[in-house]
């Protein structure tokens, strides 16, 4: 379906920007990403902890036809997932959205980019936090939620202060239990049709009394988009593979099919099994699955589902107190988020006040308004994303790079504003809130910068300073 871009020419060493050149951007990091592992890693990152959570959501909102809403939003994912298949490949370096942007737009663009998934992976450990304080901590123990929530974060604040050691096997067997979780689902599913049990009239149902079929299916789109999400962090470690050219897009599209295949499942067996307004009311629905079914023990299943929950709040704060910490060392952030703890090397500062604001945000919202605030600030990105394909059209960037056809990111343009309309006014307030600090902070970090002689003014300027870049690094190699 795609075709490629760029040249034939042999791709210079150095590390260009890609400006008129294509020169092949160099790198300190180790290219040891093969596409088995470049695949498993983005699989890793799409099947998270939300398909535990928002199954519920999603039928309270689309009807018993779940997996309706899944393959929408499987479908508009792969959409911007295009762009970014192609901007990876065009440029492979860490910086993701940012680094587009400021390629395409300029730094001010650039940070709001950052800024935005800053926010969006705060956002998510807050979701993910009273996911954890539902139904399936409710198997051992019942607390408040909000209680739950606040504690929870705490806790992973300070192992994620005492320093979380790299661990390719301790991913592996965390990977193993959610992936486990979600088969057991399937089998679970498939049994009670097969001894007559369940009803597949469910799966027909789409919409409920107050909306009809086809804003059903939007509004369910827009919280099953949540559990695709996690792609877009994979472009990071372009950079670190092997052959970005070839592997990336493979291991994307993959990754995102293999996701939607078991989500599609997933939602076909909980709804299936479980009556609609049974999935609607419970903040653990895979457990009513468990629970209809029998055979399996429901804190078996609960606790499973606790492990996949706590792996991807405790891998996302990493992931956001890093960022944070970066932003402030960049400058583009206050310097005080840059202190460290003395023995440990761990950014205190950053890991603290992240944690706060996610305890802020949990104790403020549902599991399904943070879910949206998150998808809404997702689409903010997407959006500047898929805008960014289409401006660097114009620059070769690297050799022989995978090239969308043009439809694509324009389709995917459309996707974002389609779902962005159908979220609710409350959380377009919160989201607007969210990103206007950080178009203050980005015009405040513009003006001081620019003063300081350190950013180009417009983004013509920036292009200019990454060609002649690009053509000193080549003169130097």
């Amino acid at each position: 379906m795609a075709r490629r871009g760029g040249n034939s020419t042999t791709a210079q060493a150095g590390t260009g920007t890609g400006g008129s050149g294509g020169a092949r951007e160099g790198t300190a990091l180790k290219r040891a990403l093969t596409t088995p592992l470049l695949y498993f890693f983005i699989l890793g990152d799409v099947l998270g902890a939300g398909v535990y959570v928002l199954v519920g959501q999603v039928a309270a909102d689309a009807g018993g036809a779940v997996w309706v809403p899944l393959v929408v939003a499987l479908l508009l994912a792969l959409l911007t997932a295009a762009s970014y298949a192609e901007l990876a490949t065009k440029y492979p370096r860490a910086g993701g959205a940012s680094h587009y942007a400021t390629r395409a737009f300029g730094p001010f663009a650039g940070f709001v980019a950052g800024f935005c998934m800053l926010a969006a992976g705060v956002v998510s450990v807050a979701a993910l936090a009273r996911g954890f304080g539902g139904d399936y901590l409710a198997e051992f123990v019942t607390l408040p939620v909000g209680l739950v929530a606040v504690a929870f974060l705490g806790l992973l604040a300070l192992i994620n202060a005492r320093g979380i050691k790299e661990s390719t096997r301790a991913n592996v067997v965390a990977t193993l239990i959610e992936v486990g979780g979600l088969v057991l689902i399937i089998v679970l599913g498939a049994w009670l049709l097969l001894r007559g049990d369940g009803d597949v009239g469910r799966l027909t149902q789409l919409g409920t009394p107050e909306k009809g079929a086809a804003a059903a299916v939007l509004s369910g789109s827009v919280l099953a988009y949540y559990s695709f999400v996690g792609f877009e962090t994979s472009v990071n470690v372009a950079e670190e593979t092997r052959d970005p050219r070839r592997s990336y897009p493979r291991a994307l599209f993959g990754a995102l099919a293999t996701a939607g295949a078991v989500y599609v499942l997933v939602g076909l067996a909980a709804s299936a099994a479980v009556p609609t307004s049974r999935l609607a009311e419970s903040s653990g629905p895979l457990l009513e699955v468990v629970k209809e079914a029998g055979g399996v023990p429901d804190r078996l299943f609960s606790a499973i589902a606790l492990v996949a929950v706590a792996n991807g709040a405790l891998l996302t704060g990493i992931m956001s107190s890093r960022l944070a910490y970066g932003m402030a060392k960049d400058g583009l952030l206050p310097s005080p988020l840059t202190k460290v703890l003395p023995g440990r090397r761990t950014p205190w500062a950053a890991i603290a006040v992240t944690t706060l604001l996610a305890m802020l945000l949990a104790l403020t919202g549902s599991v399904a308004t943070l879910a949206s605030t998150l998808v809404l600030l997702l689409l903010i990105v997407f959006f500047m994303v898929n805008t960014a394909v289409l401006v660097l059209r114009r620059d070769e960037g690297e050799a022989d790079h995978f090239r969308a056809p043009t439809v694509l990111p324009v389709l995917g343009l459309a996707s974002c504003v389609l779902l962005a309309t159908q979220i609710e006014g409350a959380v377009w307030l919160r989201g607007l809130a969210i990103v206007g600090v950080g178009v203050l902070l980005a015009a405040l970090t513009t003006l001081r910068r620019k003063k300081d002689g350190a950013v180009p003014e417009t983004t013509a300027d920036v292009r200019t300073e990454q060609r002649t870049e690009a053509e000193r690094e080549g003169s130097a190699t």
